[in-house]
């Protein structure tokens, strides 16, 4: 397969330039999955950058399982989206998208919960809230932050969907950086330990949607104020 022409790119980070336009002629179906890349010499020539650069960009989507290379005989495309990129894109979203997401991931995550917890689970969760407690007023709020992802993170054990767990804790990256933002932004409200009880309660209670319900309850008011800056803006 010969390699069109392409427009040169910017020179900001050859690789990272590089792994954009590999990924969007993928992620457009010019390349589909199955499909054999072009060899290194023609990809360098119709990217105007050198071997080496496209040599370390391929090596980069090979390990993330987007490209597949057969010694002696190619590069070959195995997944239409790279999975590290998707999450990466996640994290650069706006704060609105990013809660709600977080919304849909907790709601899910609370309703299987309320089905599925065990005993120990339960005692693992009231464990987790008694630890998180209150918004501090003062101080360094990282160890906060942590204690409230830990909480999330024991509903998501809790709900038993192994998917859904790594899916969360893969986002807890973003997350973190995001509830700091709205900790430390005045106006924007953050779920208290009130509410954190509600949602424990409902899943003790084995009440899915109800459970579902203080979970999307919870986070409501935050995006509703985000919305609200938003259309201001």
């Amino acid at each position: 397969m010969s390699a069109s022409p392409i427009t040169q790119i910017p020179r900001r980070s050859l690789v990272e330039a590089t792994l954009d336009l590999i990924r969007a002629r993928i992620e457009d179906g010019t390349w589909k999955v199955g499909d054999k890349l072009p060899r290194e010499a023609e990809l360098a020539e119709a990217l105007q950058v050198g071997r080496n650069t496209v040599r370390e960009a391929v090596r980069v989507l090979s390990h993330s399982n987007v490209l597949e290379v057969r010694q002696g005989d190619g590069t070959y495309v195995r997944l239409r989206t790279d999975p590290a990129e998707t999450m990466r894109r996640i994290g650069r979203s706006g704060l609105r998208d990013h809660f709600e997401l977080r919304a849909m991931l907790e709601t899910e995550a609370a309703r299987l919960a309320a089905q599925r917890r065990t005993d120990d689970d339960l005692a693992e969760l009231n464990r987790l809230l008694g630890e998180r407690g209150e918004i501090p007023t003062t101080g360094d709020l990282a160890d906060f932050i942590d204690r409230d992802l830990a909480f999330h993170m024991g509903i998501a054990h809790a709900a038993h969907n192994t998917a859904l767990e790594e899916l969360y804790r893969y986002f807890a990256a973003s997350v973190r950086s995001n509830i700091y933002t709205v900790l430390t932004e005045r106006g924007l409200p953050e779920p208290d330990a009130a509410a954190h009880a509600k949602i424990l309660a409902e899943i003790s209670a084995a009440n899915p949607e109800r459970a579902a319900k203080a979970a999307r309850d919870a986070i409501k008011p935050l995006i509703a104020k985000l919305t609200k800056l938003s259309n201001e803006a």
